[in-house]
């Protein structure tokens, strides 16, 4: 498990960093461990722990090389002027922080659209991510 990042440091150096006087918005997202299965939240089928069954942890791991080309594709989205990333691994449990990430931008509908665009991105081809039973 590597170490939690402040968001309030984050938001500091973000707003020291130039790009702060062409951002409107910054929003940031914390992604934890729950204990309720994916299976059951999104009610689609997982190899992961079955719906009715409670999530103890999760093996977590990502590709940085990917998450970088995430990031750096991100600040090329329309207005997005800042992004950051930070991936925990190893095994978390309920309650443990999984990501962190902060992205700032011009206008509200931007730094929104970019947040999602890069949360799909680093979920969808960056991560592995592996309930366990509780």
């Amino acid at each position: 498990m590597s170490q939690m990042p402040s968001i309030d440091v984050w938001l500091r150096e973000a707003k020291a960093d130039p790009a702060f006087r062409r951002c409107g918005m910054y929003l940031v997202h914390n992604g934890t461990v729950r204990e309720t299965p994916k299976a059951e939240v999104r009610g689609v089928e997982t190899d992961g722990v079955q719906p009715g069954d409670k999530v103890a942890g999760m093996a977590f791991s990502y590709d940085e090389d990917k998450v970088a080309a995430a990031v750096e594709e991100a600040r090329g989205l329309p207005g997005i002027e800042y992004v950051r990333v930070w991936l925990n691994s190893g095994n978390l449990s309920v309650g443990d922080d999984i990501m962190f990430v902060l992205i700032g931008g011009d206008i509200r509908p931007r730094v929104i659209d970019g947040l999602q665009h890069l949360m799909s991105t680093i979920k969808n081809t960056c991560v592995v991510e592996q309930e366990l039973s509780a």
